[in-house]
């Protein structure tokens, strides 16, 4: 049975800023599977964003196994975040 997905503590943070600057935001982080943490859609493109928390360790920020092979066999755009500029260096604001 699988467990109550989680969010990281910095992902309320991120998802607000992302929309502060116009972006749409879709939380995923229930579908599991691998399936990175945010949908966004921002100037007609949309991106895939697995938010992983930069206060944790850097063992602790690992992508879990199922997040490895998601990310390996997605042909899409797609990416990591610790922090807003990551975000915003993943959809091109920086």
């Amino acid at each position: 049975m699988r467990r109550a997905a989680r969010t990281d503590a910095n992902q309320a943070e991120l998802v607000k800023a992302l929309r502060k600057v116009g972006a749409t935001v879709q939380p995923l982080h229930a579908v599991g599977s691998g399936c990175p943490d945010l949908l966004v859609g921002f100037r007609g493109v949309n991106y895939l964003i697995e938010v992983k928390d930069g206060e944790k360790s850097p063992s602790q920020r690992v992508l879990t196994p199922d997040q490895v092979e998601w990310h390996h066999l997605w042909k899409g755009q797609r990416g990591v975040a610790k922090n807003i500029e990551e975000c915003f260096a993943l959809v091109m604001l920086t």
